[in-house]
């Protein structure tokens, strides 16, 4: 039996206390029809930070949606995303939060990537955004979709909205980064915004 609010619709972690994405997450949802109230892990203080030393996007959704749910006893839902540069040989990857080290300092990690492929000519600098998304339920049931979206990395940062490398990705068929997208624009196409609207089902599904 799935634990429901007074209005009667399924409760549900999202494994995150980044705000950004709790918006970002939030919206997503609301805009896919599916009816549930989403709390973030602000809501409980005592559940200990996952450590995501997966080897893959999908490991870590997995890691920290199993975890969360086993330390709030409710279904949980994480994410796992990162930047995947083509003459990187995929990296960040899954190290895209950490890549300038722990400390997971947005502008750092992008000035790294930047400064890295600094050399590279402008047709050369494929990249894409991928997401893992995670749904673990307390008696066990579980699933992982996951989404994408293809483009390239500018020189400069441009826009302001977004977060981490939005500012240097421009979508295939935008000239645009991703922080210059109004959050419509972002979630109809982000890599975040396909693998929670693939999930979106798979939730109403088994919670249903």
């Amino acid at each position: 039996m799935t634990e429901t609010n007074q209005n009667g619709r399924p409760r549900i972690v999202l494994a995150t206390r980044n705000p950004h994405k709790l918006v970002e997450l939030s919206r997503i949802f609301a805009e896919s029809g599916l009816s549930v109230e989403l709390l973030g892990l602000d809501a409980f203080p005592d559940v200990p930070e996952v450590v995501e030393d997966g080897l893959t996007f999908a490991d870590n959704a997995l890691k920290k949606a199993r975890e969360v749910s086993t330390g709030t006893g409710l279904p949980a839902i994480a994410d796992d995303s990162g930047l995947c540069v083509d003459v990187l040989n995929g990296m960040p990857g899954v190290f895209s939060a950490r890549w300038a080290g722990r400390h997971r300092d947005d502008g750092a990690n992008l000035r790294l990537v930047l400064d890295q492929i600094s050399d590279v000519p402008d047709s050369e600098r494929g990249a894409q955004f991928v997401c893992a998304a995670a749904l673990v339920l307390p008696n066990g049931r579980e699933a992982v979709v996951d989404g994408r979206v293809e483009g390239h990395l500018i020189r400069e940062p441009r826009g302001a909205s977004g977060f981490g490398y939005d500012p240097i990705f421009v979508p295939d068929g935008s000239s645009r980064t991703t922080a210059e997208l109004d959050p419509k624009e972002k979630d109809a196409i982000s890599h975040r915004g396909r693998a929670i609207r693939a999930l979106a089902p798979v939730v109403a599904a088994l919670l249903g």
